[in-house]
């Protein structure tokens, strides 16, 4: 039995230039695959119709509008040729039974492709093995059972990882003419984040890698919704009439609601919950113009981030830094670059035991101008003058003994709220003494600040997670955050080939059609969490 294939033509959200959803008259019956192609050879005639009408008589930008539309119309065309091609050829080998009593007529179909919609018709068989029902052609074909193609949901799902699922919508339809919802995106995202773990685990190691490994760590708090909010959002909505006009919606909300109550002091409005980002990557031995000897880099940086707990970030960089071969025994060296966070100092000397820990200098310089504000007027000269002092002798390396001089000041000070203060300082810049050899650092041209990673808490994680009105769900960002680093990284290709591979084989074993889509999300992941060895 012939397939058979119907165009629906894809909305296009611009006035008179949009492309009409109308169906065409000779897709009323069934067409053969040589029917098709007479419409696609019949296409490429009003393209070539369309240039020579065009040729001098009309500006650059209408033609430019109508031949859009007519190559999309041809494109659509030429994946109803293929459909239609694939279920007679797939017939012709004779891969299935006789269709059952409910698959006597072919059952159509819309699938969303990166054209616009085309319906098209396949022919339902019972596997002998199973004695279940299939789509012989969806299966030859790999398609997903949501509707849409594997193609136009990853792109969607890839710009949404740099922007708004509402913006991401609309992006994609000012470049393809159309584009799924904003919902059926988010859902697209959770039904991908549910293989970046895999991903990542399996993920080679890079070719080509230096001598050298850098790993910087930072975390970054989110908004995220509290569980008040939460209940206000799963709550029934019940019907009420809409406002009078845009300017008294807010005003009729109040009225319902109630005023908001004042918060108390030291309550927080963002609610905020930490993302763990780590920076990873290696440099290579080189010299300098002069002959010094030099470590040349970045080379092959890879980005990972999570909302699961810190340690679980710590453990995915081991296991990135086994795979480098920077292994526990490799006797390689390995630095480390964070702002002191104590959690990860502890989770860093557990899993990292042999590597060079280092104190941001920003950091440290932050905490000398705080303890030098507990000596000096802020705003002074003579401030000023002690933090750079103080500054320069950290990078000689003299961190014990500025640690030591600001002690002894300390003990002079009147004031004992100040004493206090910068007490509390000084005990957090003495435990960190053995993080502050910078001028060894220097001199071996390793890293004394986390500028890359501090960079990209900003880009990866602030310029998505952190905007106003934002109120997040941990599990809900997590695979949306994850995904942005792959895109990051440069594996977005290569992650949907891997994902599409995992979601068949999951169908397979299931005996069910492959869905990508998703409602709920995945569990945050719990890598390197269980075992403290």
């Amino acid at each position: 039995m012939p397939a058979v294939s119907e165009t629906i033509e894809a909305p296009q959200p611009r006035g008179k230039d949009a492309i009409g959803t109308e169906q065409d008259e000779w897709l009323k019956e069934a067409p053969s695959s040589l029917e098709v192609r007479e419409r696609v050879e019949a296409q490429f005639k009003v393209l070539l119709e369309l240039v020579h009408r065009s040729a001098g008589s009309e500006r650059y930008e209408g033609f430019e509008r109508e031949l859009i539309v007519e190559v999309w119309r041809l494109a659509r065309l030429l994946i109803n040729l293929f459909l239609c091609l694939s279920q007679e050829r797939l017939q012709e080998q004779g891969d299935w039974l006789q269709p059952g009593e409910k698959g006597k007529k072919p059952r159509s179909r819309l699938l969303g492709t990166y054209f616009g919609k085309v319906r098209y018709w396949r022919s339902y068989a019972h596997r002998p093995r199973d004695a279940s029902g299939r789509y012989p052609l969806d299966e030859r074909l790999e398609l997903l059972a949501d509707g849409f193609s594997l193609g136009l949901l990853g792109r969607g799902v890839e710009l949404a990882t740099k922007m708004s699922y509402a913006s991401a919508e609309e992006m994609l339809k000012s470049f393809v003419g159309w584009s799924p919802s904003a919902d059926t995106l988010e859902k697209a995202t959770l039904g991908l984040g549910r293989y970046t773990g895999g991903w990542f685990e399996q993920l080679s190691a890079p070719a080509d890698d230096g001598e050298v490994l850098l790993i910087q760590v930072d975390s970054k708090a989110t908004p995220t919704a509290t569980e008040a909010e939460l209940q206000k959002r799963r709550k029934a909505r019940r019907n009420k009439s809409p406002a009078p006009s845009p300017r008294h919606r807010g005003r009729d909300k109040r009225a319902e609601s109630g005023p908001k109550q004042r918060r108390k002091k030291g309550d927080k409005a963002k609610n905020g919950r930490m993302a763990t980002l780590v920076v990873m990557y290696t440099l290579r031995k080189g010299r300098g113009p002069d002959g010094k000897p030099l470590l040349l880099g970045p080379i092959n940086r890879r980005l990972y981030a999570s909302y699961a707990p810190k340690r679980h970030a710590v453990a995915v960089a081991r296991r990135e830094a086994d795979k480098r071969g920077f292994g526990r025994n490799s006797n390689k060296t390995i630095q480390i670059v964070t702002d002191g966070d104590e959690e990860l100092e502890r989770c860093i000397s557990n899993l990292f035991p042999h590597a060079r820990h280092t104190l941001d200098i920003v950091h440290a310089t932050e905490y000398l101008w705080k303890a030098g504000a507990c000596l000096y007027p802020e705003g002074s000269e003579k401030l000023q003058h002690w933090v750079q002092t103080q500054k320069q002798r950290l990078l000689r390396s003299e961190a014990a003994e500025v640690v030591i001089d600001a002690d002894e000041a300390c003990r002079r000070l009147k004031s004992s709220s100040k004493r206090l203060r910068l007490t509390k300082l000084l005990d957090y810049l003495a435990k960190r003494v053995d993080m502050m050899n910078y001028s060894e650092l220097r001199a071996e041209d390793l890293e004394i600040a986390s500028g890359i990673v501090e960079g990209a808490v900003r880009y990866v994680i602030s310029q998505r997670f952190d905007e106003g009105g934002m109120r997040w769900i941990r599990q809900r960002a997590e695979a949306l955050l994850q995904l942005r680093c792959i895109e990051l990284n440069g594996h977005w290709q290569d992650f949907l080939s891997f994902a599409h591979a995992r979601l068949l084989t999951q169908s397979l074993a299931s005996k069910r059609p492959p869905r990508l889509l998703r409602s709920k999300p995945q569990p945050l992941p719990k890598y390197g969490l269980k075992s403290r060895n």
